[in-house]
């Protein structure tokens, strides 16, 4: 991402300054909701939370954001230990730090400290720009009469923001990004627009497929309903200021196109997002849905549906349902439309669910009565065209899932990367009294980390070890024969786990250390190679030193978190 945002030196036309976003654990709120508190330890931090900031800082990101929720206690941009201590000085980060929008007058309402004070704790912090909230521009100055600050802190931070300028060129040409006639011919150009589509195309992930139901022909009469199905303002999904519908299609107009005149495709809204307009306003934001009578919007999806001989569901979030301050006390699909893919079901129909949502939803009602899923998220511009591509199988899904998707809403937060417990549970098919388990639901997630299915199959061997021991300053490999044993080529994402069995500190029951993409025509086969080094072993530990200790490890290999080989080693 840094990379392909700056370019070599940032001085091209297109090459911008990239900015990491938002420092730090701004996805670790209490309850999943926008813009709460995040109160964790030091050790859990750097283990599982800022090494992804630590990467972008070591490929030579331009700029940094604070983030809005507290650490310590301590709002992130005034924060110094988390700013000073360890951005700048630990991991050397020498550009531009700038709040989010409006960080330091907020710091008031979080009770910290109103804005003059804000101002000189966030400057203290080695925060070089206040966006919006005008304190450093109206209460600095003040500040330094009375002593608070130093000019050599505000020449400091003047001196982030002038660097960044330079670095970008804008000295030498200020209007380098204005150039009205370059966008006309680099914006929705036809490579542009075939790249989108395959990107969007390989990002979808197939959660079931029961008796190979998809790809589909293009034959017949085929029932596309759903409120996602004709919205072609929502396929680029929320924060897509420059979304331009009227430039793309959506899923209806690509099926269409898709089809031609080999089939027929017949079009039913079938409902609205929610059932109520007010939860539904929120959810529209700037990207309104036209609502129905979901009564009469219910009868005409059935009406159309009965005639096909295949229904493809479009369901889920709206694009406006995802992202900022969008929060989902319920993360499942809204109750009407739950009421529509019954309904569908029920015409004994194959029923495809084609799920747009931007987080993990709990899904355990569809998976059990649908045919099949295919999670589009939110694909762009060419989201309608590049869904069509692998529904038809001009394509092949690709996709591996980044999140775990729950069985229930019981069980979040729910991770594949969790500590075991004292007590593990041993059958998860059952009640176990005085184990750590749930009275009324498994522990098992609906879709583990890392899964995703294919119009194809693989076929994992055992694991082969070069060395069952190792040295701190050694290395070694871990093969895996992996054959396509179905009759269409496709591609599988072979994933690494270790598991630390022993350490000074607990560690998680495996953590993704690598993953290799592999593509295989049909009976082919491939020893897929991985090389384990002491960097793959590390951990912080108490101390926060980031270590190798010597001990028992497992290593794992397989298509997800929760399907996998294992084998054994020690480190020495």
């Amino acid at each position: 991402y840094v990379r392909g945002y700056q370019g070599k030196d940032m001085s091209g036309k297109d090459e911008i300054m990239s900015c990491v976003k938002h420092f730090a654990l701004y996805g670790a709120v209490e309850a999943g909701k926008d813009y709460s508190t995040v109160d964790m330890s030091h050790q859990r931090m750097f283990n599982e939370y800022l090494m992804p900031y630590k990467a972008a800082v070591d490929a030579g990101v331009g700029s940094v954001m604070s983030s809005f929720n507290l650490v310590d206690g301590i709002p992130a941009a005034a924060n110094k230990w988390l700013m000073k201590d360890v951005l700048r000085k630990q991991w050397g980060f020498d550009g531009l730090l700038v709040t989010d929008y409006d960080v330091i007058n907020e710091m008031s309402k979080l009770g910290y400290a109103r804005l003059p004070e804000a101002s000189v704790k966030a400057l203290e912090a080695t925060t070089d720009m206040d966006m919006v909230s005008a304190g450093y521009l109206n209460t600095l100055e003040q500040s330094l009469k009375s002593g608070k600050v130093t000019m050599t802190m505000i020449d400091n931070a003047c001196r982030k923001v002038l660097e960044a300028k330079y670095k970008l060129g804008l000295f030498s040409d200020p209007y380098k990004y204005c150039d009205m006639a370059a966008s006309k011919k680099k914006v929705f150009t036809k490579e542009h627009r075939q790249a989108a589509r395959e990107i969007a195309a390989e990002t979808f992930v197939l959660l079931k497929n029961e008796g190979g139901c998809l790809p589909l022909q293009k034959k017949g009469k085929i029932a596309l309903i759903g409120p996602m199905a004709d919205a072609a303002n929502n396929m680029c999904g929320m924060w897509s200021m420059p979304c331009r519908p009227e430039k793309h299609m959506s899923l209806l107009e690509a099926m269409r196109k898709s089809v031609g005149r080999q089939a027929e495709v017949k079009y039913a809204k079938g409902s609205n997002v929610y059932a109520d307009e007010k939860m539904e306003a929120p959810a529209n934001g700037i990207r309104p849905i036209v609502r129905g009578n979901d009564d009469e919007l219910l009868k005409e999806a059935v009406a159309v549906a009965s005639e096909a001989d295949v229904i493809v569901a479009a369901l889920g979030e709206s694009a406006e349902m995802s992202g900022e301050s969008a929060s989902r006390a319920f993360p499942e699909i809204p109750e009407v439309q739950k009421e529509l893919l019954r309904s569908l079901v029920a015409t004994g129909k194959p029923v495809v669910l084609l799920l747009f949502t931007g987080r993990p939803l709990v899904l355990t009602e569809e998976n059990k009565e649908v045919t099949a899923i295919l999670n589009v998220w939110y694909g762009g511009s060419e989201a309608g065209e590049a869904i069509c591509d692998v529904v038809f199988g001009e394509r092949v899904p690709v996709g591996k899932l980044t999140t775990t998707f729950p069985r229930s809403i019981g069980q979040i937060p729910v991770y594949y990367n969790h500590m075991d417990t004292n007590r593990p549970d041993p059958d998860d098919s059952v009640f176990n009294r005085y184990q750590s388990n749930y009275i009324d639901e498994s522990n098992f997630p609906l879709y583990p980390f890392g899964y995703g299915l294919s119009y194809t199959t693989f076929a994992y061997g055992d694991l082969k070890l070069d060395k069952t021991e190792m040295l701190q300053d050694g290395e070694m490999s871990v093969t895996v024969n992996v054959t396509n044993t179905g009759d269409r080529e496709g591609t599988e994402i072979v994933q690494l786990y270790i598991h630390d069995r022993y350490a000074s500190l607990v560690r998680p029951v495996k953590e993704l250390k690598d993953f290799k993409r592999i593509t295989l025509k049909p009976g082919e086969s491939l020893d897929v190679t991985f090389v384990i080094t002491a960097d793959k072993l590390k951990f912080y530990n108490a101390a926060l030193e980031y270590v190798c200790e010597p001990g028992d490890f497992e290593v794992m290999v397989g298509p997800d978190s929760n399907n996998l080989h294992k084998a054994e080693f020690r480190l020495l």
